[in-house]
């Protein structure tokens, strides 16, 4: 006897001829093939599948621009002038007039 083994009252599922029913799977209903359900479809060369999407590509991407702009505008143009304003100081610092306003000779 292996100690592995699970002991169970019935044949494992797929093997002996025991095989996935009602009465091993969840109890589905009724196992006689089901008549009278209706499907409609259309071929997929009459759909219109782009139908509407530039249009609702540039209006959903301007109303998410304008919910999330002011959350990346600000810090960017703080980022912008911050720079803009250190490159104008270490220009001025490293000009004559700058290296003589700090005293350096």
């Amino acid at each position: 006897m292996r100690p592995s083994q699970i002991l169970r009252s019935e044949p494992p599922i797929g093997k002996h001829g025991h095989y996935l029913n009602k009465d091993t799977w969840g109890h589905l209903g009724c196992i006689l093939p089901q008549r009278g359900i209706i499907t409609y479809s259309i071929s997929s060369n009459r759909q219109n599948v782009l139908a509407g999407a530039t249009h609702d590509a540039i209006f959903n991407t301007w109303r998410r621009f304008s919910k999330q702009v002011l959350y990346w505008a600000p810090p960017l143009l703080g980022a912008y002038y911050a720079m803009d304003w250190a490159i104008k100081r270490n220009e001025y610092l490293n000009s004559k007039a700058g290296r003589a306003e700090a005293g350096g000779t």
